[in-house]
């Protein structure tokens, strides 16, 4: 069988299990999703964005089980004043989520959201859409055609608190898609939590228009000790001197693919991705990025750092595309890894394509073991070994932290990746 077949065979077996939502104002995107999901087929190892990371499991029509484990990911952001909006295996909980009332936002469920003219028309898979080029994404698309539920939020003023939006796993074979759209009006902010393991197979879509002078902040705390498998995608336009901040902490699972792809098309805007991940034994973790500088005087950052052990895998695809007339662009990229052993393997492909001639962009990836001088050291000072191994990684790790700008926000991270590692000490 041919690799076209093979893709085509594969597309058509996912597609048949599947019903496409009929009617109401995501109607015409929806239809124009699956045209172009029966176009462009499922990805395989074969396509130049999938060779380090195997999509079978993602794209086969069969779920893999996913073992249930207890999990306190809702305890997260206990001591954070929060909006709680729950999801259990993709159902929304209306009695464990709080009254979806919030000054200045208007939230909604996309499965309840049924009026004929809606404000999230003009977002919902538009920005899916101007994603897939220069690369398809055609789970991005297969979402956008068959995803049931999800959150409708748009934000005209200052958010008096977060957002946090609660995924809980319950089911061993359950398979979520869940589609999100944030706009947010001129001068207006948010804060957006996300915390949970969610599905066993999960595919979820978060598109983000943030407007002129707009700030949005988002963390998130992907489920751990979960087998898991996830594809997540963010899509996201800046408008002029908007800020875009996102950051990802993941602590296991068996298979997690985050891509996030974000255009800056006014001037002065300033985008943040970065990620923190932690990696033991049977784990694959993909952070694939691309960001597009479309106006001038605007600055992206991305930090990713992966600690791995016991066979772990980490992946890291990063681009930076400054198009012509972009100047005064600042793009910098760096993506390193810590192995704790001989056995895991860190795989990076940083990229830059500039058009511009007035620009400062910079990538660098590194990988290596932990630092003995300074375990000695540490050691010398009555510290235990795995101790010890324990603050250096922590420090390791610190550099992506550190792009959370809420000191509150930033410190339950900060605990919450040491409770893990405490807990992972052999």
């Amino acid at each position: 069988m041919s690799a076209v077949a093979e893709t085509m065979n594969v597309t058509d077996e996912r597609l048949a299990g599947l019903t496409l939502p009929a009617g109401g104002w995501s109607d015409a995107a929806r239809k124009d999703a699956l045209s172009r999901v029966q176009m462009m087929g499922l990805p395989s190892r074969r396509d130049e964005y999938w060779k380090y990371t195997r999509p079978d499991t993602l794209t086969q029509a069969v779920v893999v089980p996913a073992a249930l484990f207890h999990n306190d990911e809702a305890a997260l952001f206990d001591d954070v004043e929060r909006l709680k909006i729950v999801f259990v295996d993709g159902v929304f909980d209306a009695d464990a989520s709080d009254d979806l009332s919030l000054e200045g936002v208007s939230i909604e469920r996309l499965a309840t959201a049924d009026a004929d003219i809606h404000w999230a028309r003009d977002v919902y898979g538009v920005l899916e859409t101007n994603g897939q080029k220069p690369v398809e994404r055609p789970l991005a698309a297969l979402n956008t055609a068959f995803a049931t539920d999800g959150v409708l939020i748009h934000v005209t003023g200052a958010a008096s608190k977060p957002i946090n939006m609660i995924y809980l796993h319950n089911s061993e074979t359950s398979d979520v898609m869940l589609h999100n759209v944030i706009k947010l009006d001129a001068g207006a902010s948010l804060t957006v939590l996300e915390t949970g393991p969610a599905a066993a197979r999960l595919n979820m879509v978060t598109e983000v228009e943030v407007a002129d002078t707009a700030a949005f902040h988002h963390i998130r705390a992907q489920g751990r000790d979960h087998e898991r498998r996830a594809a997540t995608h963010i899509f996201a336009r800046l408008g002029t001197e908007s800020v875009f901040k996102s950051f990802t902490l993941t602590a296991n699972g068996v298979m997690t693919r985050n891509e996030c792809v974000l255009e800056l098309t006014g001037d002065d805007a300033k985008a943040t991705v970065g990620g923190a991940c932690v990696g033991d034994g049977d784990f694959h973790h993909d952070d694939t990025v691309f960001i597009t500088h479309d106006a001038e005087n605007c600055e992206s950052r991305q930090v990713f750092k992966k600690v791995l052990r016991n066979g772990a895998t980490g992946v890291f695809q990063g681009k930076i595309l400054v198009k012509a007339g972009a100047q005064k662009t600042d793009g910098y990229q760096i993506s390193q890894s810590l192995l704790l052993d001989g056995d895991s393997q860190f795989l990076a492909k940083p990229e830059l394509e500039i058009y511009a001639d007035d620009v400062i962009c910079s990538h660098g990836s590194t990988s290596g073991a932990i630092d003995e001088t300074a375990l000695f050291y540490l050691q010398s000072r009555g510290i235990s070994k795995p101790v010890a191994t324990d603050l250096l990684t922590l420090s390791f790790l610190a550099e992506a932290v550190d792009e959370i700008e809420d000191e509150t926000l930033r410190e339950q991270i900060n605990e919450r990746m040491a409770s893990w590692l405490e807990r992972r000490r052999g």
